[in-house]
């Protein structure tokens, strides 16, 4: 029985360090961007000499988007603003965070071969399931005038948040192409605005 059980557990470890081998082969570690990276796709300047008349397109893009302005504070060019959504179905999500599904298919295979153990004992989850309910972003956007034009300054971050409204997940926007489309639609809101549509 000994043997058996040996064999089954090195077989298994054969199994799961061939599959870690191969994830690690198929997905390269991404590399951290600097700050620099950062604000080469988060800041825009464009031409226009009237700080009031950009952050109103700003404004308007935000709505436009489904956001709710919390602050804006015109004569330091800062906005902040929050987009909420429900998610559909809630998927079910334990209470640790998702990098400990490693963990539990470890904690898996040492309790099954605890079983014919008389002496192992069985450990009992008593947290709570959370369910994944609401996904919000936040924006920030800064608006200054840089010589004869204005810049803007956005950053975008996400928060997946549970049933009773404690952060599951919270991650920073860091799509290029997300932040070139906003872009696009301020300026868009600045073309309306010259002509006065």
């Amino acid at each position: 029985m000994k043997t058996f059980l040996f064999s089954v557990f090195a077989l298994t470890f054969l199994i799961s360090g061939c599959v870690v081998i191969e994830k690690q082969r198929t997905t390269p570690p991404q590399p951290q961007q600097t700050q620099l990276q950062k604000r080469q796709y988060q800041q825009r300047e464009f031409d226009s000499a009237d700080v009031k008349q950009v952050m109103k397109a700003v404004l308007s893009v935000l709505q436009d988007d489904g956001f709710i302005v919390k602050n804006a504070v015109v004569d330091l060019g800062f906005l902040s603003a929050i987009k909420e959504t429900q998610i559909s179905g809630g998927s079910s999500s334990s209470s640790r965070p998702s990098s400990a599904s490693s963990d539990d298919f470890w904690e898996s295979i040492f309790r099954a071969m605890g079983r014919g153990n008389s002496r192992s004992t069985s450990r009992t989850n008593t947290e709570p399931v959370r369910y994944e309910k609401f996904k919000n972003v936040e924006a920030t956007i800064y608006v200054e005038e840089f010589g004869k034009k204005i810049r803007i300054r956005a950053s975008f971050t996400g928060k997946v948040l549970d049933d009773r409204g404690d952060p599951l997940q919270v991650y920073e926007v860091d799509d290029m192409k997300f932040y070139q489309e906003f872009f696009l639609k301020i300026d868009k809101g600045l073309f309306i605005q010259r002509q006065k549509l």
